[in-house]
């Protein structure tokens, strides 16, 4: 079996938009916490679902908490709410404080992150139809995870945007490539 590069094995593209945008959203906290929830997510639209995997992955811990409005359940007198782990900052590009969720924090402001530019899949997508030999639609679906109708969609939007995609045939595959203006 051959390893994949690097590039498609990256914690940041295994992360869904609504899993970014909690821990996003908790960075920003003092606290760590990633409730309540940010203006853009409603609770019904599979809030949860994110929750948990960021629980099982370790980019969140359930803890005791004090503040009413970080509480996602109780036990008795213990009320518990989701914070973001150290692998969580790192899973979104932001170099964690060892004292995230102390009582210190409140005092200290949160430097802005400096990491590197956020990476998406369509930037995976741009990358590789940008080679000289351009990419084929199965491996534009192996790099991103889509479905083909998906991918098909993605090159549409690009194209939308000014990127003029060129298609032609490579192995007897349909090959499609970024046009570079001269």
């Amino acid at each position: 079996m051959v390893p994949a590069p690097a590039c498609e094995t990256s914690i940041m593209t295994s992360l869904s938009d609504t899993q970014r945008v909690l821990l996003s959203g908790a960075a920003q906290r003092d606290s760590g916490s990633l409730l309540p929830l940010p203006a853009s997510l409603r609770p019904s639209g599979g809030v949860a679902k994110a929750i948990n995997a960021l629980l099982t992955r370790g980019f969140a811990e359930e803890r005791e908490t004090n503040d009413a409005a970080a509480v996602r359940r109780t036990e008795g007198d213990n009320r518990y709410g989701i914070f973001v782990t150290d692998t969580g900052m790192a899973a979104i590009g932001i170099e964690a404080a060892s004292d995230v969720g102390s009582v210190d924090t409140a005092s200290a402001a949160r430097p802005a992150p400096a990491g590197p530019p956020r990476t998406s899949k369509i930037n995976g997508v741009v990358a590789l139809l940008s080679r000289n030999d351009g990419a084929t639609l199965p491996e534009l679906i192996e790099a991103t995870g889509w479905l083909p109708h998906t991918t098909r969609a993605a090159l549409t939007g690009l194209r939308k945007k000014g990127r003029e995609i060129a298609r032609g045939k490579r192995d007897g595959a349909t090959c499609y490539r970024i046009v570079v203006a001269a």
